[in-house]
């Protein structure tokens, strides 16, 4: 293709970016508000396991504040979802532009 002038055009799959995004934070985020509501309801430090009394190392009122942390921050994730889900609705599914020459290329 050394020869040739002609541009040819690449296609980028612009929405498709976006959906992938979202799904990552759903994803983690979903993960993340679980292991929170666990923590808050169900869950306990591990040092309580090798502490000669329980909560010693680590308060109760440190745990929830640790769990309230997590829960938020997997809301937030799963906010930022939402927010790229919705607007990757306004992206063009895809995008075509001229290829460009690579800056470097090993065999050349």
């Amino acid at each position: 293709m050394k020869g040739s002038r002609e541009p040819t055009l690449e296609t980028i799959k612009i929405r498709g970016l976006a959906r992938l995004a979202a799904a990552i934070f759903a994803g983690w985020g979903g993960l993340v508000a679980f292991k929170g509501l666990y923590d808050l309801f169900a869950g306990e430090p591990e040092a309580n396991l090798y502490a000669p009394v329980k909560w010693a190392f680590v308060t109760e009122a440190e745990w929830l504040r640790w769990g309230s942390f997590e829960f938020l921050y997997g809301l937030a994730c799963l906010g930022l979802a939402w927010y790229c889900l919705r607007w990757s609705r306004r992206l063009p599914e895809t995008v075509s532009r001229p290829c460009r020459a690579p800056e470097f290329s090993l065999f050349d």
